[in-house]
């Protein structure tokens, strides 16, 4: 369900812009996306965790509001990130 601390830093080299880039919507965008695939593999086979489900939509919601920044902002960085982690948009 969470990203352990080895897997969280190979997603911010993968995506860092810069060293120590940990802020940047790419990385945001990158670490939640891993969270979110594992709490679809964790729905299932715990297909009634209503409240992990919450935490689900509300880490899908706030991933969407990221995209649409960096949309709105540089088109050419969300191109790539859309294309890095295969997300449809």
């Amino acid at each position: 369900m969470s990203l352990n601390a080895e897997r969280k830093v190979e997603v911010v080299k993968q995506f860092a812009i810069k060293a120590g880039d940990t802020g940047s919507p790419e990385v945001q965008i990158a670490i939640l996306s891993e969270r979110i695939n594992g709490l679809t593999d964790h729905f299932k086979t715990h297909v009634k965790d209503n409240h992990s489900r919450r935490g689900l939509l509300k880490m899908v919601s706030q991933r969407r509001r990221l995209l649409d920044y960096l949309k709105n902002t540089d088109k050419k960085r969300y191109d790539a990130i859309i294309s890095k982690l295969g997300l449809r948009r």
